[in-house]
């Protein structure tokens, strides 16, 4: 579970109900019109700049804004250098059916134990490599353009009660709940985009990066234990992906 993440947005969200309740009523900053155009509205026009399939994937990856497990680097080289280890002893068929941290370390190892050449094994994994950061730039790219589209949503809301008051300045009556239309949706717009959207498509690019980082990670070691590297130099070559602040204590 990411604590930041969930800190962040909870903590945001507070803030904001608290200084609403200390500005008068809560219910009065809820107008059910508002809240289906901005986030009704706005989903559906950041849907309409991607594929149903691609939008449906996007419940996926979200997920990892908030939930993500991932084999530290630090010990990712650890375990790599075991694996290198039992390679130069036993030679690679002595790693068939080895457990690993990473569904992407343990695809490598059966490529090298079949016994696949160096440039097969290389172009398979920066595949599934792209892959996974297609799909991670898909779900980021959603929340961006939700992040784009909301605060639009909410101009055009605005609009719409402006309209709906100035059409009816006669009747004192309608002057109120128009204005709240118009008042609000900016509200929701604005939050929709700052305290939800854009820190999500945020998160999701940094986990893409991390992901994509231990990935490389593997690819490198894994090509390194079927050349026969020394172990010692393999850990050596992985630790330059560590901070200098890691590097000793990896």
């Amino acid at each position: 579970m990411d604590i930041a993440t969930i800190v962040g947005i909870i903590g945001a969200v507070g803030m904001i109900i608290m200084s609403m309740l200390l500005g008068g009523s809560l219910g009065i900053f809820i107008n059910i019109p508002s809240i289906l155009i901005v986030f009704g509205g706005s989903t559906f026009v950041a849907l309409s700049k991607f594929t149903l399939e691609q939008f449906l994937g996007v419940g996926k990856i979200v997920g990892k804004a908030f939930s993500f497990s991932m084999v530290k680097p630090e010990d990712l080289i650890t375990e790599i250098v075991e694996l290198a280890d039992g390679a130069r002893k036993g030679g690679l068929l002595s790693l068939e059916g080895k457990e690993t941290s990473s569904d992407f370390l343990s695809k490598g190892i059966q490529l090298l134990v079949d016994g696949h050449d160096p440039d097969v094994v290389k172009a398979l994994l920066n595949k599934d490599m792209r892959m996974t950061s297609d799909r991670h730039r898909d779900g980021k790219s959603f929340f961006d353009a939700l992040g784009e589209v909301a605060p639009a949503m909410g101009m055009i809301g605005t609009l719409i009660g402006l309209v709906g008051m100035l059409a009816n300045m006669d009747d004192p009556k309608t002057i109120g709940p128009a204005m709240a239309v118009a008042l609000l949706t900016t509200l929701y717009g604005s939050f929709l985009a700052t305290v939800i959207a854009i820190p999500i498509g945020d998160k999701l690019n940094n986990r893409a990066k991390q992901e994509e980082m231990v990935q490389k990670m593997c690819i490198d070691g894994l090509l390194a234990i079927q050349a026969g590297q020394n172990p010692r130099i393999i850990e050596s070559m992985l630790k330059s992906y560590l901070p200098s602040n890691l590097r000793e204590g990896a």
